[in-house]
Protein backbone atom coordinates (compact mmCIF):
# COMPACT_ATOMS: atom_id res chain seq x y z
CA UNK A 1 0.00 0.00 0.00
CA UNK A 2 1.41 2.97 -0.86
CA UNK A 3 2.35 6.11 1.84
CA UNK A 4 0.50 9.57 1.66
CA UNK A 5 3.25 11.76 1.06
CA UNK A 6 1.31 15.13 2.01
CA UNK A 7 2.57 16.86 5.16
CA UNK A 8 -0.67 16.32 7.99
CA UNK A 9 -3.29 18.71 7.78
CA UNK A 10 -3.04 22.26 9.21
CA UNK A 11 0.98 21.94 8.49
CA UNK A 12 3.64 22.36 5.42
CA UNK A 13 6.70 21.50 3.95
CA UNK A 14 8.85 24.30 3.49
CA UNK A 15 11.30 24.99 0.72
CA UNK A 16 14.99 26.00 0.69
CA UNK A 17 14.15 29.60 -0.66
CA UNK A 18 11.43 30.03 1.86
CA UNK A 19 13.91 28.64 4.52
CA UNK A 20 16.37 31.00 3.49
CA UNK A 21 13.80 34.32 4.11
CA UNK A 22 12.86 33.02 7.63
CA UNK A 23 16.68 32.77 8.32
CA UNK A 24 17.02 36.12 7.28
CA UNK A 25 13.82 37.88 8.92
CA UNK A 26 15.02 35.48 11.96
CA UNK A 27 18.39 37.08 12.37
CA UNK A 28 17.61 40.55 11.08
CA UNK A 29 15.10 40.35 14.34
CA UNK A 30 16.96 38.45 17.06
CA UNK A 31 19.94 41.12 16.16
CA UNK A 32 17.83 44.05 17.06
CA UNK A 33 16.67 42.22 20.03
CA UNK A 34 20.20 41.33 21.10
CA UNK A 35 21.28 45.44 20.81
CA UNK A 36 18.54 45.75 23.87
CA UNK A 37 19.67 43.34 26.03
CA UNK A 38 17.61 40.67 25.10
CA UNK A 39 19.46 36.74 25.51
CA UNK A 40 18.19 33.62 24.12
CA UNK A 41 16.69 31.12 25.91
CA UNK A 42 14.91 27.74 24.91
CA UNK A 43 12.21 25.86 26.83
CA UNK A 44 11.02 22.09 25.61
CA UNK A 45 7.89 21.82 23.37
CA UNK A 46 6.21 19.82 25.51
CA UNK A 47 4.66 20.40 28.77
CA UNK A 48 2.84 19.22 31.92
CA UNK A 49 -0.52 19.28 30.65
CA UNK A 50 -2.18 20.53 34.00
CA UNK A 51 0.31 23.86 33.47
CA UNK A 52 -1.04 24.53 30.09
CA UNK A 53 -4.68 24.06 30.99
CA UNK A 54 -4.25 25.86 34.11
CA UNK A 55 -7.46 28.63 32.86
CA UNK A 56 -5.05 31.32 31.79
CA UNK A 57 -4.34 30.59 28.05
CA UNK A 58 -8.40 31.39 26.99
CA UNK A 59 -9.58 30.32 24.06
CA UNK A 60 -6.55 28.48 23.06
CA UNK A 61 -6.86 25.75 25.95
CA UNK A 62 -9.24 24.38 23.40
CA UNK A 63 -6.59 23.64 20.93
CA UNK A 64 -4.31 21.84 22.73
CA UNK A 65 -2.38 18.40 21.05
CA UNK A 66 -2.59 16.53 24.48
CA UNK A 67 -0.40 13.26 24.30
CA UNK A 68 -1.45 10.11 25.97
CA UNK A 69 0.27 8.46 29.00
CA UNK A 70 2.70 6.21 28.65
CA UNK A 71 2.16 2.18 29.39
CA UNK A 72 -1.75 2.44 28.76
CA UNK A 73 -3.81 -0.82 28.35
CA UNK A 74 -4.84 -1.80 24.72
CA UNK A 75 -8.33 -1.67 25.34
CA UNK A 76 -9.89 1.65 27.43
CA UNK A 77 -13.03 1.71 29.26
CA UNK A 78 -16.17 3.70 27.54
CA UNK A 79 -16.38 5.73 30.87
CA UNK A 80 -12.90 6.35 31.31
CA UNK A 81 -12.51 10.50 31.17
CA UNK A 82 -9.66 11.98 28.87
CA UNK A 83 -7.59 13.60 31.46
CA UNK A 84 -7.28 10.53 33.06
CA UNK A 85 -5.39 9.39 29.70
CA UNK A 86 -3.33 12.43 29.04
CA UNK A 87 -0.37 13.79 31.09
CA UNK A 88 1.47 15.66 28.62
CA UNK A 89 0.83 18.69 25.35
CA UNK A 90 2.18 20.53 23.22
CA UNK A 91 2.75 24.41 23.94
CA UNK A 92 0.26 26.67 22.31
CA UNK A 93 2.27 29.84 23.12
CA UNK A 94 6.13 30.51 24.35
CA UNK A 95 4.20 32.88 27.66
CA UNK A 96 3.63 30.09 29.87
CA UNK A 97 6.85 27.68 29.65
CA UNK A 98 8.71 30.69 29.80
CA UNK A 99 7.23 31.37 33.46
CA UNK A 100 8.18 27.73 34.30
CA UNK A 101 11.42 28.26 33.15
CA UNK A 102 11.58 31.50 35.64
CA UNK A 103 10.41 29.57 38.21
CA UNK A 104 13.08 27.11 37.98
CA UNK A 105 16.06 29.48 37.06
CA UNK A 106 15.22 32.41 38.68
CA UNK A 107 18.20 32.42 41.45
CA UNK A 108 20.67 32.14 38.17
CA UNK A 109 18.97 35.10 35.89
CA UNK A 110 19.60 38.70 36.31
CA UNK A 111 16.63 40.91 37.54
CA UNK A 112 15.03 42.53 35.46
CA UNK A 113 15.51 39.44 32.96
CA UNK A 114 15.31 39.92 29.04
CA UNK A 115 14.01 36.85 27.74
CA UNK A 116 14.47 36.33 24.03
CA UNK A 117 12.49 33.02 22.35
CA UNK A 118 12.16 31.13 19.02
CA UNK A 119 10.43 28.14 18.36
CA UNK A 120 7.32 26.86 16.48
CA UNK A 121 4.15 26.04 18.14
CA UNK A 122 1.15 23.82 18.27
CA UNK A 123 -2.79 25.08 18.05
CA UNK A 124 -5.32 22.16 16.73
CA UNK A 125 -6.93 25.20 14.13
CA UNK A 126 -9.33 24.66 11.67
CA UNK A 127 -6.49 24.84 8.62
CA UNK A 128 -6.99 28.28 6.57
CA UNK A 129 -4.88 30.59 5.02
CA UNK A 130 -2.58 32.16 7.26
CA UNK A 131 -3.39 29.73 10.11
CA UNK A 132 -1.62 26.60 10.33
CA UNK A 133 -1.59 23.86 13.38
CA UNK A 134 2.24 24.65 13.60
CA UNK A 135 3.60 27.82 13.37
CA UNK A 136 6.40 29.48 14.98
CA UNK A 137 6.58 32.57 17.60
CA UNK A 138 9.29 35.02 18.27
CA UNK A 139 8.43 36.58 22.01
CA UNK A 140 10.73 38.83 24.12
CA UNK A 141 9.87 39.34 27.83
CA UNK A 142 10.96 41.52 30.56
CA UNK A 143 10.75 39.80 34.30
CA UNK A 144 11.56 41.86 37.20
CA UNK A 145 10.25 45.47 36.04
CA UNK A 146 7.52 46.56 38.04
CA UNK A 147 6.94 49.78 35.75
CA UNK A 148 5.78 50.85 32.15
CA UNK A 149 9.80 51.12 31.49
CA UNK A 150 8.87 47.32 30.21
CA UNK A 151 5.43 48.58 27.81
CA UNK A 152 7.31 51.23 26.45
CA UNK A 153 10.84 49.47 26.01
CA UNK A 154 9.25 46.37 23.95
CA UNK A 155 7.37 48.24 21.93
CA UNK A 156 10.12 50.29 20.86
CA UNK A 157 12.51 47.12 20.05
CA UNK A 158 9.10 45.62 18.53
CA UNK A 159 8.81 48.01 16.07
CA UNK A 160 12.74 48.53 15.45
CA UNK A 161 13.19 44.70 14.90
CA UNK A 162 9.83 44.96 12.25
CA UNK A 163 11.43 48.15 10.66
CA UNK A 164 15.06 45.46 10.10
CA UNK A 165 12.78 43.44 7.96
CA UNK A 166 11.25 46.13 5.48
CA UNK A 167 7.61 46.71 7.68
CA UNK A 168 7.90 50.41 8.32
CA UNK A 169 4.30 52.48 9.11
CA UNK A 170 2.91 50.14 11.23
CA UNK A 171 0.20 51.22 13.54
CA UNK A 172 0.71 50.28 17.42
CA UNK A 173 -2.65 49.84 19.02
CA UNK A 174 -2.78 50.07 23.23
CA UNK A 175 -5.41 49.38 26.12
CA UNK A 176 -5.62 48.13 29.28
CA UNK A 177 -6.92 45.18 30.97
CA UNK A 178 -7.87 47.29 34.16
CA UNK A 179 -9.77 49.75 31.83
CA UNK A 180 -11.57 46.79 30.73
CA UNK A 181 -12.25 45.70 34.35
CA UNK A 182 -13.53 49.11 35.45
CA UNK A 183 -15.52 49.01 31.93
CA UNK A 184 -17.43 45.62 32.81
CA UNK A 185 -17.82 46.86 36.61
CA UNK A 186 -19.38 50.21 35.54
CA UNK A 187 -21.76 48.26 33.39
CA UNK A 188 -22.76 46.31 36.42
CA UNK A 189 -21.53 43.09 35.02
CA UNK A 190 -20.61 40.68 37.62
CA UNK A 191 -16.89 40.04 38.17
CA UNK A 192 -17.34 36.30 37.93
CA UNK A 193 -18.78 37.38 34.28
CA UNK A 194 -16.18 39.74 33.38
CA UNK A 195 -13.83 36.69 31.36
CA UNK A 196 -17.28 36.54 29.03
CA UNK A 197 -17.92 39.99 29.06
CA UNK A 198 -14.03 40.26 27.94
CA UNK A 199 -14.20 37.21 25.18
CA UNK A 200 -17.35 38.82 23.11
CA UNK A 201 -15.88 42.29 23.19
CA UNK A 202 -12.38 40.30 22.12
CA UNK A 203 -14.46 39.03 19.04
CA UNK A 204 -15.89 42.48 17.21
CA UNK A 205 -13.09 42.73 14.68
CA UNK A 206 -15.02 39.02 13.55
CA UNK A 207 -18.24 39.17 14.29
CA UNK A 208 -19.75 42.90 14.67
CA UNK A 209 -21.52 44.95 16.90
CA UNK A 210 -24.66 43.38 16.70
CA UNK A 211 -23.21 40.20 17.81
CA UNK A 212 -21.43 41.67 20.26
CA UNK A 213 -24.00 43.12 21.93
CA UNK A 214 -25.95 39.75 21.86
CA UNK A 215 -23.34 38.01 23.38
CA UNK A 216 -23.15 40.44 26.03
CA UNK A 217 -27.18 40.64 26.72
CA UNK A 218 -26.76 36.80 26.98
CA UNK A 219 -23.91 36.80 30.17
CA UNK A 220 -26.69 38.79 31.56
CA UNK A 221 -26.00 42.82 30.80
CA UNK A 222 -29.75 44.86 30.47
CA UNK A 223 -30.22 46.48 26.96
CA UNK A 224 -29.73 49.68 28.13
CA UNK A 225 -26.27 48.71 29.86
CA UNK A 226 -25.71 47.40 26.91
CA UNK A 227 -26.28 50.60 24.84
CA UNK A 228 -23.95 52.93 27.85
CA UNK A 229 -20.83 50.60 26.99
CA UNK A 230 -21.55 50.86 23.24
CA UNK A 231 -21.59 54.48 23.29
CA UNK A 232 -18.76 54.95 25.98
CA UNK A 233 -16.61 52.65 23.60
CA UNK A 234 -16.87 54.04 20.60
CA UNK A 235 -16.47 58.18 22.17
CA UNK A 236 -13.35 56.81 23.63
CA UNK A 237 -12.09 55.15 20.43
CA UNK A 238 -12.72 59.12 18.67
CA UNK A 239 -10.26 60.54 21.47
CA UNK A 240 -6.99 62.03 20.22
CA UNK A 241 -4.40 59.66 21.44
CA UNK A 242 -2.76 62.87 23.17
CA UNK A 243 -5.96 63.23 24.95
CA UNK A 244 -6.89 59.57 25.82
CA UNK A 245 -5.85 58.95 29.33
CA UNK A 246 -7.70 62.37 29.88
CA UNK A 247 -11.06 60.88 28.72
CA UNK A 248 -10.58 57.95 30.51
CA UNK A 249 -10.33 59.65 34.03
CA UNK A 250 -13.77 61.34 32.58
CA UNK A 251 -14.86 58.54 31.33
CA UNK A 252 -14.85 55.69 34.48
CA UNK A 253 -14.26 57.25 37.21
CA UNK A 254 -13.64 53.89 39.14
CA UNK A 255 -11.03 53.27 37.16
CA UNK A 256 -7.81 52.85 39.51
CA UNK A 257 -5.34 56.28 39.14
CA UNK A 258 -2.31 54.24 38.78
CA UNK A 259 -4.02 52.51 35.75
CA UNK A 260 -4.31 56.11 34.54
CA UNK A 261 -0.77 56.91 35.13
CA UNK A 262 1.02 54.06 33.62
CA UNK A 263 -1.09 54.61 30.15
CA UNK A 264 -0.55 58.55 30.39
CA UNK A 265 3.53 57.52 30.40
CA UNK A 266 2.98 54.76 28.15
CA UNK A 267 1.49 57.45 25.58
CA UNK A 268 3.94 60.03 25.78
CA UNK A 269 6.96 57.47 25.08
CA UNK A 270 4.38 56.19 21.61
CA UNK A 271 4.19 60.00 20.90
CA UNK A 272 7.76 60.82 21.16
CA UNK A 273 9.13 57.27 18.93
CA UNK A 274 6.36 58.14 17.03
CA UNK A 275 7.95 61.71 16.20
CA UNK A 276 11.42 59.76 15.40
CA UNK A 277 9.90 56.75 13.46
CA UNK A 278 7.59 55.98 10.37
CA UNK A 279 4.95 54.49 12.96
CA UNK A 280 0.96 55.58 14.15
CA UNK A 281 -0.34 54.59 17.46
CA UNK A 282 -3.85 55.42 19.00
CA UNK A 283 -5.73 53.85 22.38
CA UNK A 284 -8.01 51.45 21.27
CA UNK A 285 -10.88 50.73 23.78
CA UNK A 286 -11.92 47.41 22.04
CA UNK A 287 -8.65 45.88 22.47
CA UNK A 288 -8.64 42.75 24.66
CA UNK A 289 -6.35 39.98 23.70
CA UNK A 290 -7.04 36.69 23.89
CA UNK A 291 -5.13 35.21 27.32
CA UNK A 292 -6.48 35.27 30.32
CA UNK A 293 -3.31 35.96 32.25
CA UNK A 294 -3.22 39.72 31.40
CA UNK A 295 -3.16 41.90 33.75
CA UNK A 296 -2.05 45.12 33.01
CA UNK A 297 -1.42 46.88 29.60
CA UNK A 298 -2.07 45.19 26.21
CA UNK A 299 -1.05 46.20 22.79
CA UNK A 300 -0.64 44.68 19.59
CA UNK A 301 1.07 46.21 16.26
CA UNK A 302 -0.75 46.20 12.41
CA UNK A 303 0.33 46.59 9.10
CA UNK A 304 -1.65 48.31 6.13
CA UNK A 305 -3.08 45.94 3.79
CA UNK A 306 -2.56 42.88 6.52
CA UNK A 307 -5.85 41.60 8.19
CA UNK A 308 -5.52 41.67 12.23
CA UNK A 309 -2.53 41.68 13.88
CA UNK A 310 1.30 41.09 13.31
CA UNK A 311 2.34 41.16 17.20
CA UNK A 312 0.33 41.41 20.27
CA UNK A 313 1.54 41.29 23.94
CA UNK A 314 1.21 43.29 27.47
CA UNK A 315 1.89 42.68 31.11
CA UNK A 316 0.99 39.58 33.23
CA UNK A 317 1.95 40.07 36.87
CA UNK A 318 0.37 37.12 38.10
CA UNK A 319 1.13 34.05 36.06
CA UNK A 320 4.61 33.73 37.60
CA UNK A 321 3.18 33.58 40.96
CA UNK A 322 1.76 30.15 39.85
CA UNK A 323 5.40 28.77 39.54
CA UNK A 324 7.12 30.77 42.36
CA UNK A 325 4.28 31.16 44.70
CA UNK A 326 4.73 35.35 44.75
CA UNK A 327 3.96 37.30 42.07
CA UNK A 328 6.96 38.60 39.88
CA UNK A 329 6.33 41.33 37.27
CA UNK A 330 6.40 40.27 33.74
CA UNK A 331 5.24 41.52 30.76
CA UNK A 332 6.06 40.12 27.03
CA UNK A 333 5.98 41.06 23.22
CA UNK A 334 5.05 38.30 20.12
CA UNK A 335 5.70 38.88 16.66
CA UNK A 336 3.24 36.80 14.40
CA UNK A 337 6.52 35.49 12.45
CA UNK A 338 4.25 33.49 9.91
CA UNK A 339 2.18 36.27 9.19
CA UNK A 340 5.46 38.87 8.36
CA UNK A 341 6.69 35.89 6.72
CA UNK A 342 3.96 35.69 4.44
CA UNK A 343 4.93 39.33 3.56
CA UNK A 344 7.98 38.76 2.44
CA UNK A 345 7.91 36.90 -1.09
CA UNK A 346 11.36 35.26 -1.28
CA UNK A 347 13.23 35.13 -4.57
CA UNK A 348 14.99 32.29 -4.60
CA UNK A 349 18.33 33.85 -4.83
CA UNK A 350 21.30 33.17 -2.04
CA UNK A 351 24.85 34.41 -2.35
CA UNK A 352 26.28 31.19 -3.00
CA UNK A 353 29.14 30.06 -5.32
CA UNK A 354 28.57 27.26 -7.94
CA UNK A 355 32.15 25.37 -7.86
CA UNK A 356 31.27 23.77 -11.41
CA UNK A 357 33.91 21.05 -12.33
CA UNK A 358 34.58 19.17 -15.30
CA UNK A 359 34.18 15.34 -14.75
CA UNK A 360 37.92 14.47 -15.60
CA UNK A 361 39.08 16.88 -12.55
CA UNK A 362 40.38 14.61 -10.01
CA UNK A 363 37.66 14.84 -6.48
CA UNK A 364 40.41 15.70 -4.22
CA UNK A 365 41.32 18.82 -6.57
CA UNK A 366 37.74 19.54 -6.86
CA UNK A 367 37.61 19.55 -2.44
CA UNK A 368 40.60 21.79 -2.19
CA UNK A 369 38.95 24.32 -4.36
CA UNK A 370 35.90 24.52 -2.63
CA UNK A 371 37.80 24.04 0.19
CA UNK A 372 39.82 27.56 -0.48
CA UNK A 373 36.76 29.43 -1.77
CA UNK A 374 34.68 28.90 1.68
CA UNK A 375 37.54 30.15 3.37
CA UNK A 376 36.09 33.77 2.33
CA UNK A 377 33.12 32.54 4.36
CA UNK A 378 31.24 32.68 1.21
CA UNK A 379 28.45 29.27 0.69
CA UNK A 380 29.93 26.86 -2.10
CA UNK A 381 28.59 23.86 -3.80
CA UNK A 382 29.93 21.69 -5.95
CA UNK A 383 28.41 20.57 -9.02
CA UNK A 384 29.84 18.44 -11.65
CA UNK A 385 30.00 19.54 -15.27
CA UNK A 386 26.65 18.00 -17.55
CA UNK A 387 25.50 18.89 -20.59
CA UNK A 388 25.31 22.06 -22.69
CA UNK A 389 27.48 24.43 -20.64
CA UNK A 390 24.89 27.67 -21.03
CA UNK A 391 21.54 25.34 -20.27
CA UNK A 392 23.66 24.69 -17.07
CA UNK A 393 24.13 27.77 -16.43
CA UNK A 394 20.80 28.71 -16.49
CA UNK A 395 19.76 25.83 -14.30
CA UNK A 396 22.23 26.97 -11.82
CA UNK A 397 20.65 30.87 -11.98
CA UNK A 398 17.30 29.12 -11.71
CA UNK A 399 18.36 27.19 -8.25
CA UNK A 400 19.24 30.39 -6.85
CA UNK A 401 23.39 30.80 -7.03
CA UNK A 402 24.39 34.19 -7.51
CA UNK A 403 28.12 32.75 -9.53
CA UNK A 404 29.61 30.56 -10.56
CA UNK A 405 33.51 29.16 -10.62
CA UNK A 406 34.62 26.56 -13.33
CA UNK A 407 37.34 24.03 -12.95
CA UNK A 408 38.78 21.97 -15.44
CA UNK A 409 41.95 20.52 -16.57
CA UNK A 410 44.23 22.19 -19.00
CA UNK A 411 47.05 20.25 -20.66
CA UNK A 412 47.26 18.57 -16.96
CA UNK A 413 46.82 21.19 -14.66
CA UNK A 414 43.87 22.11 -12.56
CA UNK A 415 42.29 25.23 -13.99
CA UNK A 416 40.36 27.60 -11.77
CA UNK A 417 38.23 30.49 -13.31
CA UNK A 418 37.38 33.63 -12.19
CA UNK A 419 34.07 34.13 -10.09
CA UNK A 420 31.65 34.72 -12.81
CA UNK A 421 27.95 35.95 -12.21
CA UNK A 422 25.09 33.88 -12.51
CA UNK A 423 21.43 34.96 -13.91
CA UNK A 424 18.55 36.15 -12.59
CA UNK A 425 15.34 33.75 -12.93
CA UNK A 426 14.45 36.32 -15.56
CA UNK A 427 17.52 37.07 -17.30
CA UNK A 428 19.74 35.19 -19.75
CA UNK A 429 22.02 33.30 -18.23
CA UNK A 430 25.80 34.21 -18.20
CA UNK A 431 28.10 33.04 -21.27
Amino acid sequence: MRIDNSPARGTRDLLPENVAVRDHMLKSITDVYRTFGYQRIETPAIEDISRLQGGQGGENEKLIFQILRRGLPPEIGAATPIRDLVDLGLRYDLTVPLTRFYGNNHARLPSPFRSLQVGPVWRAERPQKGRYRQFYQCDIDIIGESSVLAESELIEATSEALSAVGLDGITVRLSDRRFLAALAAGAGVPEDNWDGFFVALDKLDKIGWEDVQREFQEIGLPATAVTAVVEKISDLAELPGAKAADGLADALPNMPSSAIEDLSTTMACLHRLASERPLSWRFDPTLVRGMGYYTGQVFEMSYPGVRGSIAGGGRYDQLIGRSLDRDVPACGFSIGFERIVDLLNPDGRRDAIALLADNDVAVADVLAAARHLRSTTRAVEIARRSGKFGAQLTRLGKEGFSSFVHLRLEDGRVVQGSERPLATNDAPAAG
